[in-house]
């Protein structure tokens, strides 16, 4: 064979041995109007909500709207008399469970007792026709409740101004509903997810301590209390009446049935089969603290009792909302934060029960649900309800089948209403303080709280922060701190996404997070970096100076070690969703910043709508249409060929 034939076959093995390097795949070019309804479809009608009026016939599709709109329509073709048994168990419990603990969420808002069991009646009955939760328990709660009365105290007094305050109530409750019901409606209900997690578990276990410590003026026959909610002022009010202001009686009775609630609570943790212990145990308490003081005459000796609770069912409160002066803007605004913290702690409720029984809630319908029993509810006399954790949790244990729970705790509640309202005449108020303490220290999630620490120190500061502005300042600081905070994490992940050097993985053609994996090497030469989220205007200026930053100092630890330097720079892109004229106008200045060190920019898997978005600003012109690569190891394998043979 002779010398040119051999170098012949030679080159053709070396072509045979050349892996196969795919290109970038170019999108299509997308009509304009046709990819605008496609983002509009993902952002406000991800879940497809039209999907089963397609290809039915107009009767069906006027049912299917029915039942969209009550999904009473749906499941109670189906409802049966086994269901309703579990539902009139379930039902029976929560009410038992509700009426104390709404005569005192009541005087949390600053609001006669009947106000708090009026909204244990219209609410729950809306919600059973237009909700999609099937474990959801409807009424007031002591963290609105607790929200709803700091806020309206700074407007109007309670005593003194008690028509007008009333009447703020009523319109704060009418703007909660209506925002609630709006989110629905216009679908935006990924709105409250803004509030993250962390922040709202600290902001309910700070609510949860503030709302225990409103309740020592009932606890220990404190007549003279602050107005005031922060952990501060409470102590000194509490302390500052150790000599003149404590009842003995009171505190007797209070300590006594706090133990019993906190045993039955207990006991019911223990033993599951128990639940309906802690259920009955607060009407138990009513029962047996009521009898006592009305035998014993202890009111005579300074217990402080309910007295008078208006009897009837709830009358209608249109006339009273405020559509018009100076008061409307006041009870909008309290209307929209009392409506999205109700709002929030509904969907989670629902959401986390949803999820136990394996069936879908609807975020949208829960809103629109929620928001038409206020609206209602602000028109008799209601004030705003939402779902209740405790109540739920009960509703749930109880074996409650469907939303008739709800109807069945709703009538239990009109009875009371319409006939036993004169026996709460004397309930001593350390009987609903103990009542209230016993069921919102359940809202104190210190498990959760050690996990975001052990998970993420920036969440744990967005829980602290919200924890400590409620308990050291008030209810809406605290709240102001969750939001801020849960924004400023937002902002930070945008702004300051988080980048990596690349090294290849021993005996693979693999590249991962050097960081991660210790024992991934670099390629001579080649500087590998990735990008962890899109590149907007907020961000494109700093991923580009990052980049720069990263080569900078990698050229100096090679120039000290004398090793040959940066020739090309891969910038991985498979994180990189989208990209933005910012972004591409930082690109370009990188390409350039990087000419004039004379190294080479290429591209790792750019993504459809990156790729779509750099062709059209003709930036593979620039660098080159041949220096964007499927893979990290495709780029390397061209950029340094001998480094990809090794492997």
């Amino acid at each position: 064979m002779d010398t040119k034939s051999f170098s012949s076959s030679e080159s053709q093995s070396q072509r045979h041995n050349v892996p196969y390097i795919h290109k970038v795949g170019i999108p299509p070019k997308q009509d304009l109007l046709k990819e605008f309804k496609t983002t509009v479809k993902e952002t406000l009608f991800s879940d497809d909500p039209l999907r089963p009026f397609k290809d039915q016939p107009k009767s069906t599709q006027f049912m299917l709207g029915l039942q969209a709109i009550f999904p009473i329509l749906e499941w109670g073709r189906s409802y049966n008399l086994k269901k309703f048994r579990g539902d009139l168990i379930s039902g029976l419990t929560i009410a038992s469970l509700c009426i104390p603990q709404d005569i005192g969420y009541s005087k949390l808002a600053f609001l006669p007792p009947q106000y708090g069991l009026y909204s244990s009646f219209v609410p729950p009955l809306i919600y059973a026709f237009m909700g999609s939760s099937r474990d959801i328990a409807i009424g007031p709660v002591a963290v609105v409740s607790l929200l709803l009365g700091t806020l309206l105290q700074n407007e109007f007094d309670p005593v003194n101004n008690a028509n007008e305050y009333r009447r703020l109530a009523f319109t704060a409750t009418f703007f909660a509903g209506i925002t609630q019901a709006t989110l629905g409606v216009l679908r935006l209900g990924f709105l409250i997810d803004f509030l993250s997690h962390a922040a709202v578990v600290g902001f309910m276990g700070g609510a949860a301590i503030t709302i225990a410590l409103q309740q020592l003026k009932g606890f220990l026959g404190i007549k003279h209390f602050t107005k005031k909610t922060d952990i501060i002022s409470v102590m000194k009010s509490v302390f500052g009446s150790v000599d003149h202001g404590w009842n003995w009686q009171t505190i007797v009775i209070g300590a006594s049935f706090l133990f019993f609630l906190l045993s039955a609570k207990y006991l019911g943790k223990k033993n599951k089969k128990l639940f309906w212990v802690p259920a009955i145990a607060p009407l138990i308490s009513v029962i047996l603290s009521t009898v006592f003081v009305y035998i014993s005459h202890a009111d005579k000796e300074g217990v402080a009792i309910v007295k008078h609770i208006k009897k009837g069912i709830n009358p209608p409160s249109v006339n009273e909302i405020y559509f018009s002066g100076e008061h409307l803007l006041k009870g909008f605004r309290i209307g929209i934060v009392a409506g999205m913290i109700a709002l929030t702690e509904a969907v989670a409720i629902g959401r986390t029960f949803a999820s136990m029984k394996d069936y879908q809630v609807d975020g949208n319908k829960e809103m629109i649900a929620l928001g038409t029993m206020n609206v209602v509810g602000s028109m008799t006399s209601c004030y705003v309800a939402t779902g209740s954790f405790s109540r739920s949790a009960v509703n749930f244990m109880a074996g409650c089948q469907t939303a008739v729970s709800n109807i069945v705790m709703s009538l239990v509640v009109f009875l009371t209403l319409k006939f036993l309202t004169p026996l709460f005449e004397y309930t001593p108020n350390a009987i609903l303080s103990s009542i209230i303490i016993s069921a919102v220290i359940g809202l104190i999630d210190y498990e959760a709280a050690i996990l975001i620490w052990k998970i993420d120190k920036f969440d744990f500061v967005a829980c602290l922060g919200a924890f400590l502005g409620v308990v050291f300042a008030s209810v809406e600081i605290g709240l102001l701190i969750a939001v801020a905070i849960s924004f400023a994490k937002i902002l930070l992940q945008v702004t300051r996404p988080r980048t990596a050097i690349l090294g290849r993985i021993p005996m693979t053609s693999v590249y991962r997070n050097i960081q991660q994996y210790p024992e991934a090497s670099k390629v001579p030469g080649v500087l590998i970096t990735r990008v962890d989220s899109a590149i907007y205007f907020s961000n494109s200026n700093y991923i580009k100076e990052r980049i720069l930053r990263w080569l900078t100092k990698e050229d100096d630890h090679l120039r000290k070690t004398y090793q040959p330097r940066i020739q090309f720079l891969i910038i991985e892109m498979s994180p990189v969703t989208d990209i933005d004229t910012s972004g591409i106008h930082a690109f370009e200045e990188l390409y350039r910043s990087l000419v004039k060190r004379d190294v080479q920019l290429v591209l790792a898997n750019p993504g459809r709508l990156v790729i779509d978005k750099l062709y059209a600003s003709g930036f593979p012109d620039l660098i080159g249409e041949n220096k964007i690569f499927l893979t990290v190891a495709d780029a390397v394998l061209t950029c340094s060929p001998k480094i990809g043979q090794e492997v």
